[in-house]
């Protein structure tokens, strides 16, 4: 057995993300892992899918086992994101990490995720900030003036800079997993108009969203099964379903309780009070809460994680468990090869998680009182408890 992984969201599972799995089983691997985000996403925004059917997208198209990563990292920025993700295929055994980026070469990658670790970096970044610059601009501008353009251009694309983060974690964790990437093929990440074949996940998000034909950017299955939980009316998800719940949950936080969120800095909570004591939708309340220094992603994943119940604690160590969310016969194969040697328990059943410690059991009803305000977001309201009683998904 050849072991890689893949972190990923797909939502939904498209071309570019089967491109990646052919060149992945073509680069030797014989098996393929995906850690993957259940029901809300980076983008601070429910998946279009559930979990459930993303599950089966994936594993009708190449991937052999699929694992939750829980909702405390899912909903993080990049730097959290890849290390929540890492940390479970590390605990997975996996031998080989594959992902995609822009400039298609782990040796560059390596060598601006070593820049990134410099003693001097700080420093220049806290003068770039000081001229007002997000995080991720003033670290872009800071590369540049200590390593040159040419290593700063890595971090303006979004794919490069995951990918940074992944080499970062491994090395944090001391792993013996082997770094594999391709290069990014198709429309731009987030292009909502391409004439590219391999079509970006959000315009086919918004083709979904507007009835559209999103039939030539996804694999036939894949398509199908999207047409299956859209006629029962279990597609797409969509916050704006859920905004009144949302606005209702901001109008009874208090400051300190903004404060405690992820992601809030420098006083940012009380930007986020009063927008949102003052906002009549969600649109307004990313609107006033926006700045030159805060993404707009980020404030999504701040009012998502308020309405969620998470708190800037929760992500602070790597997910404490490895939950299946279904496999075929290969995944099978690596559930039986892994269970000997990972240190986290794997959750396959509810009774698994009577014998999880609490801050484990702590994440398990954070991830299943969050599927159930997913619930509230897709066309037809489901009821509560689909995270205990929804079982694995076997191909």
């Amino acid at each position: 057995m050849l072991v890689a992984g893949i972190i990923s969201e797909y939502n939904p599972f498209h071309l570019g993300h089967a491109a990646l799995i052919s060149r992945t089983r073509l680069n030797g691997a014989t098996h393929i892992v995906a850690v993957m985000s259940g029901n809300f996403v980076q983008r601070g925004e429910p998946a279009v899918l559930s979990k459930w059917a993303r599950t089966r997208q994936a594993l009708q198209n190449g991937v052999d086992l699929v694992i939750e990563l829980p909702l405390p990292w899912a909903l993080s920025g990049a730097e959290k994101f890849a290390f929540g993700g890492v940390s479970l295929l590390d605990a997975a055994g996996v031998d080989i990490l594959s992902f995609g980026s822009e400039c298609g070469s782990v040796e560059e990658l390596i060598k601006t995720a070593k820049a990134l670790n410099s003693p001097s970096l700080g420093e220049a970044i806290q003068r770039e900030l000081k001229g007002g610059s997000t995080f991720a601009g003033a670290r872009q501008k800071a590369i540049g003036s200590l390593f040159g353009n040419e290593m700063a251009q890595f971090l303006r694309e979004p794919n490069n800079i995951l990918g940074i983060e992944y080499l970062k974690a491994l090395n944090k964790l001391h792993s013996n997993v082997k770094p594999f990437t391709i290069k990014r093929v198709g429309a731009a990440h987030d292009a909502l108009t391409s004439d590219e074949k391999i079509a970006s996940a959000s315009r086919i998000r918004s083709l979904i969203q507007n009835g559209g034909d999103f039939s030539s950017l996804m694999p036939k299955v894949a398509e199908e099964i999207t047409l299956q939980e859209i006629a029962s009316k279990s597609a797409p998800a969509s916050i704006t379903v859920a905004e009144r719940a949302i606005l209702s949950k901001l109008r009874t936080m208090s400051r300190s309780e903004f404060a405690a969120l992820p992601d809030i800095s420098e006083g940012l909570e009380n930007r986020v009070y009063a927008a949102a004591r003052k906002a009549t939708n969600l649109e307004e309340v990313y609107s006033l809460v926006k700045s030159k220094r805060y993404t707009h992603a980020r404030i999504r994943r701040i009012v998502l994680s308020a309405f969620l119940g998470l708190n800037s604690s929760m992500s602070a160590e790597p997910p404490p468990y490895l939950r299946v969310l279904g496999f075929n016969k290969h995944g099978v194969e690596i559930l039986h090869s892994i269970k000997s040697t990972t240190k986290l328990p794997i959750i396959t059943n509810s009774s698994d998680i009577l014998s999880l410690d609490n801050k484990a059991k702590n994440v398990i009803e954070l991830e299943c009182r969050s599927t159930d305000l997913f619930a509230l977001c897709t066309p037809r309201v489901a009821p509560c408890g689909l995270d205990m009683t929804t079982g694995i998904i076997s191909i």
